[in-house]
């Protein structure tokens, strides 16, 4: 698989180290050449360009990487869809639900595969977590209670994120949209939804902190907290189901040594019995989320069922996407 890479910051450099065996850089596109350079010699191979049109229009492209700003992710996507090739967009792939649901119809129109990058659902805990929900222990869920922040750095508020033109908003759409789409994982779709954003200490127009309440159809609530005002870097997932309770924590790096504990309740009550697991290792979540982007390629174009499709897309990034739209409005940032 040859891909182009359209921003080469920091995320597209991680998506680079986790290209898949056997495939390999075609094209590194940014407005900055000197980052496409440096993204070409640390792949040793592959040839840059500044425009994204010419990236995603080389015949020896198969797929294309969208690693930018937000406010770019839905327009370069777009266009490589046009151009028929598959994508993979970071989160939240546009900035309004009216750019997904665009990018949704040309995905069908052109018959590609397009998938949103939710990172986090391939961390190790995560997978771990997904497979103890799958084998029925917990039994139904009630309650998801996760927190996600970061303290931000001097000139914070002058970056980009800070800028609701180029971000769409702030810590919501920023981190808060991994939560949402994890909660979601679990519980499945949010009919109610209510919360609030707040700008605390940030001197910007977009939020810093933002408070969901997100419930399903059954009442099953998701409790969400994001922040840049947590100083001390924080991931904290817990799943309440009504025999045992599942709580990640830590993503590796500033987050701390990523963990997964596991209460099972016993017949009798009283102290759980409790298994940790421990993930010290690099993060790799970037690799296997590629890895499984060309194994659900490959699906694709052997006429597979679309249940057997595994990662997140455009669907996805729409509803949570739309959560953030609805908070958003409700406290008339947008």
């Amino acid at each position: 698989m040859n891909y182009a890479i359209v921003g080469c910051g920091l995320i597209g450099k991680k998506r680079l180290a986790g290209l898949p065996a056997g495939s390999k850089l075609a094209v590194a596109c940014d407005t900055n050449l000197s980052r496409a350079e440096e993204v070409v010699k640390s792949a040793q191979t592959g040839r840059t360009v500044s425009d994204f049109k010419i990236a995603v229009a080389d015949s020896q492209v198969d797929a294309v990487i969208v690693a930018t700003i937000n406010s770019e992710l839905a327009p370069i996507s777009a266009a490589a869809i046009r151009a028929g090739k598959h994508v993979i967009v970071e989160k939240p792939a546009g900035i309004s639900v009216k750019q997904i649901d665009e990018l949704i119809a040309l995905e069908k129109k052109h018959g590609v595969c397009v998938r949103v990058g939710f990172n986090h659902r391939y961390h190790p805990a995560f997978q771990k977590a997904r497979e103890i929900f799958a084998s029925g222990v917990m039994g139904e869920l009630m309650f998801i209670r996760a927190r996600y922040g970061h303290g931000g750095r001097v000139g914070y508020d002058k970056e980009w994120r800070a800028d609701p033109k180029l971000s769409g908003g702030g810590e919501l759409i920023d981190q808060g949209i991994h939560l949402i789409d994890l909660a979601g994982w679990f519980l499945g779709d949010f009919a109610k939804i209510e919360g609030h954003t707040e700008t605390y200490f940030w001197k910007m127009p977009v939020d810093d902190n933002a408070f969901l309440d997100l419930r399903t159809a059954k009442n099953q609530t998701a409790w969400l907290h994001v922040s840049c005002t947590e100083w001390k870097n924080l991931f904290s997932f817990e799943i309440y189901g009504r025999h045992s309770k599942l709580h990640i924590e830590g993503l590796g790096g500033s987050y701390g040594v990523e963990k997964l504990f596991h209460y099972q309740m016993k017949p009798e009550m009283g102290i759980p019995d409790a298994k940790v697991y421990e993930f010290p290792g690099a993060d790799e979540s970037w690799k296997i989320e590629m890895i499984e982007f060309e194994e659900d390629l490959r699906k694709a174009e052997s006429g597979k069922r679309k249940a057997e499709i595994k990662g997140p897309g455009l669907a996805e990034a729409k509803a949570a996407l739309k959560i953030v739209e609805a908070i958003y409005k409700k406290n008339k940032r947008r």
